[in-house]
């Protein structure tokens, strides 16, 4: 089929090819996870930093022994809150045709098809907007030899 390779498009297919074709997958990759957000991040991470601060006091590493030891336990601390979150909702997942029954609403597919859609353009001009920039960036992309053939 003309613009596409194999079930992909290709690149100048542009937005709505792109989206189309992953509009086809949708019954197959679209799943919808849970996702904690607000307070309950910030419990999470609370207890992690507790967590950590007190096993790191176990083993003799103290704010009195590394001063700066706060930025190295919030860091680890959204590590470990993100492993869990990421843990849980990857144990529930939802199928499209699961979601639209739930919900009753049977334009879910048509609404993401508008979201994907949407973005895709928005990224797609996003980078446009970076080309000017793109010869400076790429010149470490090169060939040893500026690209002369031999």
């Amino acid at each position: 089929m003309p613009g596409t390779h194999g079930d992909r498009p290709l690149p100048d297919g542009g937005a709505a090819d792109v989206t189309t074709a992953l509009s086809r997958l949708m019954q197959r990759d679209l799943v919808f996870v849970m996702r904690f957000i607000g307070e309950s991040q910030s419990l999470m991470q609370g207890h992690f930093q507790s967590f950590i601060l007190a096993e790191l006091a176990l083993n003799g590493i103290t704010e009195e022994t590394h001063p700066l030891i706060h930025a190295f336990v919030e860091r680890h601390a959204i590590l470990l809150r993100d492993f869990v979150f990421s843990g849980v909702a990857l144990s529930r997942q939802f199928r499209v045709e699961e979601m639209e029954r739930l919900t009753g609403d049977t334009m879910i597919r048509v609404d993401v098809w508008d979201q994907l859609r949407s973005h895709v353009e928005m990224a797609e001009r996003q980078f446009r907007t970076q080309i000017p920039t793109l010869p400076t960036l790429l010149d470490a992309w090169k060939t040893p030899d500026g690209g002369a053939g031999p």
